[in-house]
């Protein structure tokens, strides 16, 4: 997979780019907010639709404009792809070739992308609500009808949360409560097994690629702490009915506290270096090689679903990793993986490992070769 131009159009500080991205590594150098990660960010919404800064698409939008447009032509292994984003105060258009896609969902995956930045040591330090983003972000970009079913979810769970405000315990509204419970369970099961799928798969590359880093020094293992245990069963019926049981159980609490206490919503991921978990124990070291491994594990995983390697998009990440991590991130991409770099110096990045790298200085939302 590979990008050989972005275009955009009142997108942040930049009023109108059209950039050729022809080379395996492209490097963004200019000194801070000058629209470097604004690059980058403009890449990963054209894979996702969304940043990955803001949950808000109106502050994707520049000053004083009404709308902001992504455009990007992607080679892909079956032959070359346009793609055009449109954001407005209306909501989101997309359009592959030319077609506008009738959900958003059909046109994520069309380009793919693993981004690397310094706030990703928050995956293995941070919230359960950081970790769970990371886990629909990656399975949605490989499996798009995942994003779909988190989106029913999503809808019932906030309908079903308005409902239990109102609900009293030993209330006349049990029918009510059993039809958001069957609909909750039944999008909850499907996110949980896809989830529980994705962290077997990710746990197979992070394990390698982490002994890799550590010359053998040091396990990494992940483990998946569903708010729901099914007990190990795959069959979607069992699970539901487990479900069910368990949303039974914990009614009363439920209704007390106004809220659903069982579902994807509190999910959590740990990680474990030789056995003891990275979050509590870990030093900076260990933790920022543990975010180093699992986003060298999305890569091969991605490649292993869909057949081709994504985009990786380092923002500022370079000069934060040591001369031997950098060199380990540098040697896994070169020769595999279209590279998007963003840095304030090129004193930072080890040059001398890096071929076909084309290079733009950045300043005051204009990208220039050099």
């Amino acid at each position: 997979m590979f990008l050989n131009s972005i275009q955009l159009q009142n997108y942040r500080n930049y009023g109108q780019l059209e950039l050729r991205t022809d080379n395996q590594v492209n490097l963004f150098v200019g000194p801070n907010a000058q629209g470097k990660t604004n690059l980058l960010e403009a890449i990963f919404a054209l894979a996702l639709t969304k940043s990955h800064r803001t949950s808000k698409d109106k502050e994707l939008i520049g000053w004083e404009a009404d709308s902001a447009r992504i455009q990007g032509e992607v080679e892909k292994r079956y032959g070359t792809v346009k793609l055009d984003l449109m954001y407005s105060t209306q909501g989101k258009k997309a359009k592959i070739n030319g077609l506008e896609q009738r959900k958003l969902s059909d046109f994520i995956g069309s380009l793919n992308v693993v981004m690397f930045a310094p706030e990703d040591l928050e995956i293995v330090k941070g919230t359960p609500g950081v970790r769970r983003r990371f886990l629909d972000m990656e399975i949605g970009q490989v499996q798009p009808g995942y994003l779909h079913t988190l989106q029913q979810f999503n809808k019932v769970l906030v309908q079903r949360n308005n409902f239990l405000k109102t609900a009293s315990p030993g209330g006349h509204q049990q029918t009510m409560l059993e039809v958001w419970n069957a609909q909750l369970a039944e999008h909850s099961v499907k996110i949980m097994k896809k989830r529980k799928h994705f962290i077997h798969k990710l746990q197979r590359w992070a394990e390698q690629i982490h002994s890799g880093i550590t010359a053998g020094g040091e396990r990494l293992t992940i483990e998946y702490r569903p708010s729901f245990d099914g007990g190990g069963s795959e069959d979607e019926t069992v699970l539901f009915e487990q479900f069910m049981l368990k949303l039974s159980q914990v009614k009363d609490q439920e209704i007390r506290r106004g809220m659903s206490l069982v579902g994807p919503h509190r999910d959590d991921l740990a990680f474990f270096i030789n056995g003891k978990e990275a979050a509590v124990y870990g030093s900076q070291g260990q933790q920022r090689t543990t975010a180093l491994s699992l986003k060298l594990a999305e890569i091969e995983l991605i490649c292993e679903e869909i057949g081709e390697y994504p985009l990786l998009l380092l923002d500022d990440v370079l000069s934060e990793l040591d001369q031997h991590r950098q060199t380990q991130l540098i040697e896994t991409f070169q020769s595999k993986v279209q590279t998007f770099i963003t840095t304030t110096g090129l004193e930072s990045v080890n040059i001398s490992k890096l071929k076909d790298a084309g290079i733009y200085d950045v300043r005051a939302g204009h990208a220039t070769r050099t």
